[in-house]
């Protein structure tokens, strides 16, 4: 079974930085992606960037320019530094893991960005 825990998130002024920690354990697979999606209430969970085990990006176009997504040494570890952070970044950020062994979530952490 496969756990993900993510750490980071809280307030922060419009203009500043956060950065998000991610770490996933108990897969046994050489591949996988990792990333972040965020949701806002009564709206679709979209996906904010994800980073595959070879180190392939994406990023929603709301975000690039501004965010990155890194992996980190340790296995099944990944960082997103969020830079310029706007009110409309407000959400719950998931991080996201997906392998063959299938597709898990973290619980969630609220970002809140003030104008």
């Amino acid at each position: 079974q496969v756990h993900v825990v993510e750490s980071g998130g809280g307030l922060v002024q419009a203009g500043g930085s956060l950065r998000l920690s991610c770490a996933a354990s108990g897969s046994t697979s050489s591949s996988n992606i990792m990333g972040w999606y965020r949701q806002l209430p009564g709206k679709q969970r979209e996906l904010v960037a994800h980073i595959s085990h070879v180190g392939v990006t994406n990023y929603a176009d709301s975000v690039k320019g501004r965010f990155t997504i890194s992996r980190g040494n340790a296995r099944n570890t990944v960082y997103l530094q969020m830079n310029s952070l706007k009110p409309e970044d407000t959400a719950v950020y998931y991080c996201n893991f997906r392998s063959v062994e299938g597709t898990y979530w973290c619980q969630g952490t609220q970002v809140t960005v003030s104008s």
